[in-house]
């Protein structure tokens, strides 16, 4: 029979304790906003401001129309306007821009003899990206080269009074421009643009959650105590812990890359060691901000509580699913202070673009600092509580 005021006094006590529990009681308001943000944003959102550079080799009214044209639409971030093809192209290599819009030198020589070859030259490993520029280019061109039409060259002819203009064949501009598509790295999927993120991810959720019922749970359920009541040093405790989900999440991640070449016939272009090692070194990381965590806490709930507000927005504002440009400009500079997008890019440099170590290092090494971090905060505070 439900006795109605001791079930009040129940209800009124569970209360109690959430209220006790700042950090867990915070994390229940705020993580619900938090999650409908960034799956409006980052889900919902469109792809603007990719960064480009535009080489243009020519100088002329058309170049100026098109140059126009291009800063026009939002789709693009013009980083640059330069002249030579191999300085562009070297942009894109380098991850500064998405893509090069390469005008060809004759360019103002549009006539109906010689189609000129307007060339993007796309850096294909940010597949979404690909997949948003290049239809989007070919379209502009297209729309560019059909409104050369007479109306507007004959405006421009009389305000300069070029008589060069006068004479050009308006017909044979609307068909003069070939559109030409070069992918970097080659036709990549959606699949192989996601499995890198995927694998990295798999390995932050992994280690996090781990360290929760490792080192949360045990102190909560007094194993941890009892533990260190035997003649057993702190830094074996946690060093072997630390081992054990390394060995954990490492080979986790080898399941998952085996299983994706074996389903989806994806490959891996560059190191399978150095993929290896930044799987370990991503692992690395999260164990340490699971044991910053942990150290933090007292019992396995309120670690996942504090956990969680962490760890999923993690996975919609480091570039998992879709790339960072569609996300707000705030998200994105919040993606900066985020260890799981170092990890995306580093992986997806390796397994898409065949990167070696001098082409990752910065990712790295940003990778190394926040492990280090993590650490420090986690067995300094650890070593305290203990």
């Amino acid at each position: 029979m439900l006795e109605g005021k001791k079930f009040m006094w129940m209800i009124k006590k569970d209360l109690l304790v959430l209220w006790r529990h700042k950090p867990r009681l915070l994390s229940i308001l705020l993580f619900p906003i938090l999650m409908i943000a960034l799956f409006g944003y980052g889900m919902g959102g469109t792809i603007d401001n990719l960064p480009v550079v535009v080489v243009a080799q020519s100088d002329g009214p058309i170049t100026d129309q098109t140059l126009s044209a291009i800063k026009g639409l939002e789709l693009y971030d013009v980083k640059d306007i330069i002249t030579d093809p191999d300085v562009g192209k070297q942009m894109v290599r380098d991850g500064q821009v998405k893509a090069a819009i390469i005008l060809p030198t004759d360019y103002e020589g549009i006539d109906s003899s010689q189609a000129k070859a307007v060339t993007i030259y796309v850096d294909s490993s940010d597949q979404m990206a690909t997949q948003i520029l290049v239809p989007s280019t070919e379209a502009l061109f297209t729309r560019i080269s059909a409104e050369m039409g007479i109306a507007e060259i004959q405006a421009t002819a009389q305000m300069t009074q070029n008589p060069a203009l006068m004479g050009i064949s308006y017909q044979g501009i609307t068909s003069a421009i070939n559109f030409q598509i070069v992918k970097q790295y080659g036709d990549i999927k959606y699949i192989d643009y996601l499995v890198p993120a995927i694998i990295a991810m798999t390995v932050m959720m992994g280690a996090m959650m781990s360290m929760g019922e490792s080192l949360a749970g045990e102190r909560e359920r007094g194993e941890l105590a009892r533990l260190f009541m035997t003649p057993t040093s702190i830094a074996t405790v946690v060093g072997g812990k630390i081992v054990s989900r390394l060995v954990i999440q490492t080979s986790t991640a080898l399941i998952l890359i085996g299983a994706a070449i074996v389903l989806f016939g994806i490959t891996i272009n560059g190191s399978m060691i150095l993929t290896i090692l930044l799987l370990i070194l991503t692992a690395l990381c999260f164990v340490g901000f699971g044991i910053m965590i942990s150290a933090r806490v007292s019992t396995q709930e309120d670690y996942v509580q504090m956990v969680m507000p962490f760890s999923m927005p993690m996975m919609f504002i480091s570039g998992v699913f879709y790339p960072l440009e569609t996300m707000p400009w705030i998200f994105q500079q919040i993606a900066k202070i985020a260890p799981l997008t170092y990890a995306n890019d580093a992986l997806r440099g390796v397994m898409l673009k065949g990167a070696g170590i001098g082409d990752i290092w910065i990712d790295i090494a940003v990778l190394l600092g926040f492990t280090a971090l993590f650490f420090l905060m986690g067995v300094f505070r650890f070593n305290r509580d203990i």
